[in-house]
């Protein structure tokens, strides 16, 4: 398969699969995974970056698990819509999960997505700044993935 845009990506999917989405930090990957039905994503799985191979062990077996068909990874586009260093590495990393395996892949653009999630845990959940730490991570990448579900049903 190949990185595809969004409609494209949902064409190459299985009926009833779900989809999973990555929020790739600098220390951290945040894994959410949808429902089969792609409605709802839900915030699954935080791996602590150590080395490519392991990493991507850890996300093909909750994929696996999960029976997760694709894959939507964050685009950390700058503020003024240009790409820079971060989605060039994000990007790169798509196209070496496909060296691995053969699986539909989007981008969405992730903006604000970090800055909403702390809010949200802050202002909604009460949740601390220790805590936040624990979950903002697998929080972005559920906010990523639904906004790429609500796109792909046309919401």
């Amino acid at each position: 398969m190949a990185v595809l845009d969004l409609e494209a990506f949902a064409a190459a999917l299985p009926r009833h699969a779900p989809v999973a989405g990555l929020d790739l930090g600098e220390k951290t990957i945040g894994v959410a995974v949808s429902d089969i039905t792609r409605a709802i994503a839900s915030p699954v799985l935080l791996i602590r970056k150590t080395k490519f191979t392991q990493d991507v062990e850890a996300l093909f077996a909750l994929m696996d698990q999960r029976g997760a068909a694709g894959l939507v990874i964050g685009l950390p586009v700058n503020m003024d819509g240009t790409e820079g260093p971060r989605c060039q590495s994000a990007r790169a990393f798509g196209r070496n999960l496909l060296r691995l395996r053969d699986l539909p892949i989007a981008f969405w653009d992730e903006r604000m997505s970090t800055l909403a999630v702390n809010r949200m845990l802050i202002d909604e959940a009460d949740v601390t700044r220790a805590r936040r730490g624990e979950l903002v991570d697998k929080a972005a990448a559920a906010w990523i993935l639904q906004g790429a579900l609500d796109r792909m049903r046309g919401a």
